[in-house]
């Protein structure tokens, strides 16, 4: 019974060790682009499935007890919550860890650099649009990729009505 909690290394080697790998793979997530975050597919899920796997034993370094666990468990969590809290207190955090919102048509156009920089081509905007609905890029005046990767957009006929603005803050 004592095997399940005890540790096959001091406790700051797991603290050190989870740390590491949060920041490694929140990066990693990031560079992957916002797209694969908001609309995965098969392929990214699996990629998902397989880096947690895959970093597993960088956290716990061969270290199977409970403790080593919830050591773990409670330092991802504790780094979740700072990285939300920073995110809250700091646009540059924001930014840097949710990235920003792209824009993929304005005033109707396709912007093709923005597609290109988001890694999208016309057929997968269009099926993102017809996810919302949309069937003609003529119903749409903008569309936005959000941050979280979803898709949030003006139809053309909506852009004629009086609306309260969105206020940012």
């Amino acid at each position: 019974m004592e095997q399940l909690w005890q540790t096959a290394f001091p406790y700051w080697h797991f603290i050190v060790r989870a740390m590491i790998v949060y920041i490694a793979v929140l990066i990693l997530l990031r560079i992957g682009g916002k797209r694969e975050i908001g609309q995965m597919g098969a392929g990214e899920f699996v990629a998902i499935l397989l880096i947690s796997n895959a970093v597993q034993n960088s956290m716990n370094g061969g270290d199977n007890s409970v403790t080593g666990g919830l050591i773990m468990a409670t330092v991802i969590i504790l780094l979740s919550t700072l990285a939300a809290y920073l995110t809250y207190r700091s646009r540059t955090v924001e930014r840097f860890i949710q990235g920003s919102p792209s824009v993929l048509i304005c005033n109707g156009q396709i912007e093709y650099e923005n597609l290109r920089k988001e890694w999208l081509n016309v057929s997968e905007l269009k099926t993102m649009l017809r996810h919302q609905g949309i069937h003609a890029l003529a119903e749409v005046e903008e569309a936005i990729l959000e941050s979280d990767g979803s898709l949030s957009l003006t139809r053309a006929t909506d852009s004629h009505k009086t609306s309260e603005p969105m206020v940012d803050g």
